[in-house]
């Protein structure tokens, strides 16, 4: 089911989601299944899979020579999908991006999708390889996400990269793209993020999840803003626990959010990771009791593929 019909069929509700990992290469799937299992009493609607794009490694090569190899660490996206709807009959939502993926990929990508009767994608750009200092597309690849949206959309129409083809099967995804209440690190200014945004709906996305933040009048302003812009598909939030003392220093640096002063104190004043986790539950249960209360229509939850603080958070929620 769409994550349109999703919202449809229960208006003015708050549902519960979350957002999971691919295991590592080498791993089991049944790590998931684990996380997975403690989840569904909540009865999520949809589980987001993440998609991780390849990295360039250099090993040596002997003779003081350095090979270049590719490696992909967590792979399975779209097999993960597959088994979380024959599992749990609830809808999984793979990621797809620009980066990894020449326009051909992307349509082989989506194929399979549309065989596996997986009715939604998060269409993303991704990040740029550790190795450069800003993203480049594949050749033949796209460079924006609003261009990744554009091609799904095109494949909705049954419009395929070989125009020859006849009699061709139009797909059905309902397509989600991401937004950021505090601004992509990259955009110069928060209007020309939303100026951004807007290109990725007029291309055909139809709902938007967020970064994660921990202030919510961040997504409140964020959410008017791109209203007064016109942009009127849903906008969903989401959030993330924080869970250890690291955490404080690397998520602002890697995702670029701020994080409050009141709850910075709390975490400093914590006298170890249990009970960082415990100030990040607590945080977190007050910042989705007010954006329930404002009838967002799915909390969504950035597991990092575990459960047991999301399902506190959840207990108390929902």
């Amino acid at each position: 089911m769409k994550i349109t019909e999703h919202i449809a069929q229960s208006p003015g509700t708050t549902q519960f989601t979350f957002e999971i990992l691919p295991p590592l290469k080498g791993q089991s799937i049944n790590q998931l299944f684990d996380v997975c299992d403690e989840l569904m009493e909540f009865n999520p609607p949809f589980v987001d899979v993440t998609y991780h794009r390849e990295e360039h490694v250099y090993k040596n090569a002997g003779n003081g020579l350095l090979e270049m190899k590719v490696i992909k660490k967590r792979p399975g996206t779209v097999g993960i999908c597959a088994a979380i709807q024959g599992k749990y009959k609830v809808d999984a939502i793979p990621h797809i991006l620009c980066g990894g993926f020449s326009k051909e990929d992307t349509e082989n990508f989506l194929i399979d999708l549309d065989f596996l009767e997986i009715d939604n994608v998060v269409a993303l750009r991704g990040d740029a390889l550790k190795s450069e200092t800003y993203f480049k597309p594949n050749t033949d690849g796209h460079q924006y996400a609003n261009e990744l949206v554009g091609q799904i959309a095109d494949l909705n129409k049954g419009i395929y990269l070989d125009d020859e083809l006849l009699n061709s099967h139009a797909t059905d995804f309902c397509i989600g793209v991401s937004g950021y209440p505090e601004k992509h690190m990259e955009a110069p200014s928060m209007e020309s993020d939303i100026h951004f945004l807007k290109k990725k709906v007029a291309a055909g996305a139809e709902y938007v999840v967020t970064q994660m933040f921990f202030e919510n009048q961040k997504y409140f302003d964020f959410v008017e803003q791109v209203r007064a812009q016109g942009i009127d598909v849903p906008i969903i939030p989401g959030l993330k626990p924080l869970s250890t003392l690291k955490q404080l220093n690397m998520i602002p640096h890697r995702f670029h959010v701020d994080l409050p002063e009141a709850f910075v104190k709390e975490v400093i004043n914590c006298k170890d990771n249990k009970a960082v986790r415990q100030v990040g539950i607590e945080w977190c249960i007050t910042q989705s009791k007010e954006l329930k209360k404002a009838k967002v229509p799915f909390l969504h939850y950035y597991s990092m593929s575990k459960s047991d603080n999301i399902k506190a958070i959840a207990r108390e929620v929902f």
